[in-house]
């Protein structure tokens, strides 16, 4: 048997640009041991000591040395720990023996994966142990796609008490969004797009919706893919980058919670750009945009500054129609979505994970059917963001 762990919570790529914002945020929000016992870990003490020092951390902030390439320390790592919080992707070239370690000894794991082809490796490779140990493993617990999957949720659980019934059909819209995407976001989908080009079966994953609902395969998607103008909305739509894992993740949810949203379910996620020739002209240029698979814009471990962190925020709604019946719900954040809100809502996450009451056993999970209320509680009561019926 496994003896206590020592820490609620250790931030795994605390050097990192997110981590060091992680790591930022417990300290003010959780500033006790009595609140949160965490730690910070990385590859270099050093440079752990130098973050522990720039950012003022307490002393009671233990640091641990842990490298991707040296599985005997994440051993240690996760063996330490309730939960481990890692932001050091891409997650295909670092998170292989992470998350199997998770998996065999139980320990809670959240990460801010959007890389759907890896994670439907490691559900392949680690679903059965994780529910044997009981670990509890939550992917994609930022941006990607903590705000669309509980917005999702959130809808449902709104329709049932309004009409005793939840929408089969939904559509997620960004009505609004200042900030940048993370650099890391930007390598996970670099080398997703390098492992597609050497491997046609990691294509075949990426183009399909259901690509994490193993026995399962739901009706034909909109594949989002082309400007389109939506009357009910007065505005032009362009494909949103995000998509493409976000989709994934809210078919994940649905399967996980016994297809509430119903096995016909169908959910497309657009950005508006307007009316109009000006609404047109804006959706065809973000059609274009290849920008995420150049160089320019931050790299892993950049980002942007505090003041431009703090002016971002995020806006997006979820509307469903059937018959008579329509509800439209929002998401928002107060903060860009790229860094500032996404390092609250993985901190979130792991801390939910750590010391709520939650009834979800061990699994590979999605936000949703992992922490669903508990976790859109803890969103709105300390991360700046609010989910309203509109």
């Amino acid at each position: 048997m496994m003896s206590k762990p020592t820490y609620d919570v250790i931030v795994y790529g605390a050097t990192g640009f997110t981590g060091q914002l992680v790591a930022e945020y417990l300290a003010k929000t959780y500033p006790s041991k009595q609140d949160l016992n965490w730690a910070i870990a990385g590859r270099n003490l050093s440079k752990l000591n130098e973050i522990k020092s720039n950012l003022n951390l307490s002393s009671d902030v233990d640091c641990i040395i842990a490298d991707s390439n040296d599985v005997d320390s994440l051993k240690s790592l996760v063996q330490s720990t309730k939960v481990v919080l890692t932001t050091v992707g891409p997650y295909q070239l670092y998170g292989n023996d992470l998350v199997a370690l998770c998996a065999q000894t139980g320990t809670d794991y959240v990460d801010l994966c959007g890389e759907p082809t890896w994670m439907h490796d490691m559900i392949a490779a680690h679903q059965d142990s994780a529910e044997k140990s009981g670990a509890r493993i939550v992917f994609s617990c930022g941006f990607d796609s903590i705000p669309f999957d509980l917005g999702v949720y959130f809808l449902q659980q709104k329709a049932k008490e309004k009409f005793s019934h939840t929408f089969s059909r939904v559509k997620g819209r960004v009505r609004g969004m200042k900030g940048t995407f993370s650099g890391g976001t930007k390598a996970s989908l670099q080398a997703t797009m390098a492992a597609a080009r050497k491997d046609k079966s990691v294509m075949q994953v990426l183009l399909n919706p259901f690509a994490l609902t193993p026995t399962f395969k739901g009706p034909e998607q909109p594949l989002g893919n082309k400007p389109i103008y939506e009357e009910e909305f007065n505005s032009w739509s362009a494909p949103f980058i995000m998509a493409a894992i976000n989709t994934r993740n809210i078919h994940r949810s649905n399967y996980l919670l016994s297809h509430q949203y119903g096995e016909d379910f169908v959910y497309d996620e657009m950005m508006f750009t307007g009316p109009g020739e000006k609404g047109k002209a804006i959706a065809d240029h973000v059609a274009a945009d290849k920008s995420m698979a150049s160089d320019e814009g931050p790299k892993p471990g950049e980002g942007p500054s505090k003041e431009e962190r703090e002016a971002g925020f995020f806006d997006v709604i979820f509307s469903a129609q059937e018959n008579q019946n329509q509800l439209t719900v929002s998401v928002k954040g107060n903060m860009d979505p790229g860094y500032g809100t996404t390092s609250k809502m993985i901190s979130e996450s792991a801390v939910c994970l750590a010391k709520d009451e939650l009834t979800v056993k061990g699994g590979i999970w999605t936000t949703a059917p992992a922490m669903g209320d508990k976790l859109i509680s803890r969103l709105i009561d300390k991360a700046g963001m609010t989910f309203n019926v509109e």
